[in-house]
């Protein structure tokens, strides 16, 4: 990456970009964060600058900045991108952590955060503005859509369909072969062993709905 990238969120998440980007010698040019307590922060030599919709800083991503958007909250990620795509004509950059293992025959999309020891195997497809924690697996065949998020060390086996917005919670694991509806919300430490509907949330060992 030739550009330094600006970081949208500077919580958790962010610092977690940030350290993506600075252990693969991309420069940083700084976070942008609607919490007023955190401007004029500073992370190590990375400042918080301003508000996310701060035109000054808005101007220059694209023909001077990348963007990478490292906010959990999926629907202010869906405006975030929607604002970039719409204002300044570009899309957000993936965040891959050089620890990650993410295989040549998978196919990823852009705008995407994957953290240290993710794996992504082969004729796996990830979506666009995807979230995949620490330690998360995507095995053989699996199709994450746009927005999905993966907690840490979740376990997505083969074949697996996980469509857009879902949430799924650290440990999960979902066995092969099962479809996870749009939005649909699995909790930390389940264990999936059938469909889950859309827009519904469960949990537990086997997962019901809750």
């Amino acid at each position: 990456m030739e550009n330094p990238v600006m970081i949208f969120g500077a919580g958790s998440l962010g610092l977690t970009a940030l350290d993506i980007f600075q252990r693969n010698e991309v420069v940083v040019y700084g976070f942008l964060d609607d919490n007023k307590a955190l401007h004029g922060q500073e992370f190590g030599d990375v400042s918080v600058l301003g508000d996310t919709d701060d035109d000054g800083f808005l101007k220059i991503i694209g023909p001077k900045t990348e963007a990478c958007i490292a906010i959990s909250d999926g629907r202010v990620r869906k405006q975030l991108v929607k604002l970039l795509n719409e204002r300044r004509k570009t899309q957000p950059v993936n965040a891959i952590h050089d620890t990650a293992v993410v295989s040549k025959l998978a196919t990823i999309g852009h705008g995407n955060l994957i953290a240290a020891r993710a794996v992504i195997n082969p004729m796996a497809t990830v979506g666009q503005h995807c979230l995949i924690l620490t330690g998360a697996i995507v095995d053989s065949r699996a199709t994450l859509a746009d927005f999905v998020q993966l907690g840490p060390g979740a376990i997505i086996n083969s074949g697996v369909q996980i469509e857009e917005s879902a949430y799924i919670g650290a440990g999960a694991v979902l066995v092969s072969g099962i479809t996870v509806g749009k939005g649909a919300r699995i909790g930390a430490g389940s264990v999936v062993v059938e469909n889950v509907p859309a827009n519904s949330t469960v949990f537990g060992n086997p997962a019901k709905g809750i």
